[in-house]
């Protein structure tokens, strides 16, 4: 119960937040969705570290070395943080600028301009929104698991199906309700501030349960020996196919074509605002992704008073939430359960509202007219669509889950798959309209032709030529966008003039 209670106050304290933050509110769309461009270089670090850091960075990372062992820091964190820091630099600060010279709201305003194509937002609204709805499914999960890890045996009577603490559905549907109500009423300047106190609480908190669990655990020294005495294997990275170990490098370029991120990239006071995230998101990520890698290993072998803690075969996505409930006092387990949602809640909150500002900006006002509505109806049309997409999503979670870290690598591959859109549309010039259609028509149907293959990501190892899936699908769409853009008409000299000004 003391847990439980610590999670309470932690999401009360955030929905406080989000109401004071509200007060704040200029009226406009444009505050509600950009925060009126006014968010300066430490919030910018903390709501992009915030928002790329989820589940599936803490939980999936550490329920996927569990089973994978240590190779798992070196498929994605080693080359996250450099990565990220490239998309930021090569396309978020092109990005702002032309955002703000052209007044843009979302990636679907900029391509619709950039392609000289007004359907283009018919045909990347659904894609958008379904790898998002993917997206926030993995935190979800992750929230819901994560609560009902450290509560176990709690309510051993009223939850006895749930190991006795609080069910999963329950959990997510509390963290959804608590998420949304900071961004119905905060928007994106409520959604910064909490991400900010998010980070700071999840970066704080994460590196603390590091220690305590491997205090717990005789020190890392005593650790790490006893997985190399019975579990030598997940100590190496041989189990790893080399190719499919290497098309892992592909994953983290999914950043640059997050809608969340482009979202949050317009929200910068200036070009300058980039340079803190650039240079500090690498170190980041490390902080937080290497003890989560630590900790899912020495579980394989990890054992109080001569008994082991976890069979082989024990749910991937529980591990961090049991581990900690284990190995922790109510009080330090409750504050170590905060963190952990911290993470979750700090990214689905943006994609949240990023559906929300999709959905109005680029279906509603675009083709309805922005004259026919105010401000206000504007803002009451985004909060609307934020609370069908919580709905959807939760629906979702319901089903049978599956591993927090395939579903997140799929859900990336998907993005990264568009990568080459976003690119050219920024770097080559015969970039054509009908090479931007020919790029996402055959991603998609890539993703979706591996993705139904996979069986909807139930099996984890799952790949195509020995490697991920993503190196095919980005081929695919790269050769697909260039064959079709140099057989078409350029684009027109207006258009180039515009996106690629002589100066």
């Amino acid at each position: 119960m003391t847990q439980l209670i610590i999670i309470c106050i932690y999401l009360a304290l955030l929905v406080v937040l989000g109401i004071f933050s509200s007060r704040l509110f200029r009226g406009t769309s444009k505050d509600y969705m950009l925060a009126s461009h006014s968010i300066g270089p430490f919030l910018l670090l903390m709501s992009l570290f915030g928002t790329t850091m989820t589940g599936f960075a803490l939980v999936g990372s550490t329920g996927e070395s569990f089973k994978q062992g240590v190779g798992v820091y070196g498929m994605l964190a080693s080359s996250s943080g450099i990565v990220h820091s490239l998309c930021f630099f090569l396309f978020g600060v092109k990005l702002y600028s032309i955002g703000r010279r052209q007044g843009y709201t979302t990636q679907i305003q900029f391509f619709r301009e950039r392609l000289e194509s007004d359907r283009i937002g018919l045909l990347l609204f659904p894609v958008l929104v379904t790898l998002v709805i993917t997206y926030l499914l993995i935190g979800v999960l992750a929230a819901g698991l994560t609560v009902n890890g450290v509560t176990r045996g709690a309510f051993s009577e009223l939850f006895a199906a749930s190991n006795g603490g609080v069910p999963p559905w329950l959990a997510s549907l509390v963290i959804c309700v608590v998420v949304l109500t900071y961004v119905f009423f905060g928007g994106m300047r409520g959604t910064a501030w909490a991400n900010t106190l998010q980070t700071i609480v999840f970066m704080i908190l994460g590196v603390v349960t590091f220690f305590v669990i491997a205090t717990k655990l005789g020190g890392l020294q005593a650790a790490s020996e006893a997985v190399a005495q019975l579990h030598p294997e997940k100590l190496h990275t041989s189990q790893f196919p080399k190719l499919k170990f290497l098309t892992f490098l592909l994953i983290p370029l999914s950043v640059g074509m997050f809608p969340h991120v482009f979202q949050h990239w317009l929200t910068a006071r200036n070009a300058a605002a980039f340079k803190l995230p650039i240079v500090a998101q690498p170190i980041f990520i490390m902080i937080v992704w290497l003890p989560c890698v630590l900790i899912g290993t020495w579980a394989t072998s990890a054992a109080i008073d001569g008994k082991p803690l976890f069979p082989p075969d024990f749910h991937a996505n529980a591990v961090l939430p049991v581990l900690v409930g284990k190995v922790s006092t109510p009080l330090l387990g409750g504050l170590l359960t905060a963190g952990i949602l911290a993470a979750i809640m700090s990214s689905l909150d943006s994609q949240f509202l990023c559906m929300g500002t999709m959905f109005t900006e680029d279906i509603v006002v675009h083709y309805a007219g922005k004259n026919r509505f105010t401000e206000q109806q504007i803002v009451t049309l985004a909060r609307v669509f934020i609370v069908a997409v919580v709905a959807v999503t939760y629906g979702l979670s319901l089903f049978d889950p599956r591993r927090v870290f395939t579903l997140g690598i799929w859900c990336f591959s998907g993005f990264t798959a568009l990568v080459p859109l976003v690119a050219a549309s920024l770097y080559w010039k015969r970039l054509t309209k009908a090479g931007g259609y020919a790029c996402v028509l055959v991603a998609m149907a890539s993703w979706l032709w591996f993705f139904r293959d996979s069986g909807y990501a139930a099996d984890p190892k799952y790949g195509f030529l020995g490697m991920l899936p993503v190196a095919t699908m980005i081929a695919l769409s790269t050769a697909a966008m260039i064959l079709v853009s140099l057989l078409t008409r350029p684009p027109s000299e207006a258009t180039l003039n515009k996106f690629f000004p002589k100066s």
